[in-house]
């Protein structure tokens, strides 16, 4: 069996499999890596759910990936209108 043909078993503790809802996520990065931060902010307050860390090109891949998704469910259900863009996030500039 090739590399390419191996399955790898992947574990998940129940609580990640539930998911977390996000409707807030701030992206940061360095030279060598990207930082993304999910989280989930209903005034006054917010709570951080998640922070993902990769490199830069698995961020491109991810980038890829999300767009070639994003198209096939256009494809299936129609497209979708882009939220505005709010000038801050609940303290967080957006530029």
């Amino acid at each position: 069996m090739s590399e390419q043909n191996k399955q790898i078993q992947v574990k998940a503790k129940d609580e990640i499999l539930e998911g977390r809802y996000a409707n807030v996520a701030r992206i940061n990065h360095t030279k060598e890596e990207f930082v993304v931060d999910f989280m989930s902010v209903f005034p006054p307050q917010g709570m951080l759910n998640n922070r993902v860390i990769m490199s830069p090109g698995h961020m491109k891949r991810m980038i890829s990936a999300m767009q070639d998704n994003l198209s096939k469910y256009e494809q299936k259900f129609g497209s979708i209108k882009e939220s505005d863009e709010p000038e801050t996030v609940y303290g967080f500039p957006v530029k």
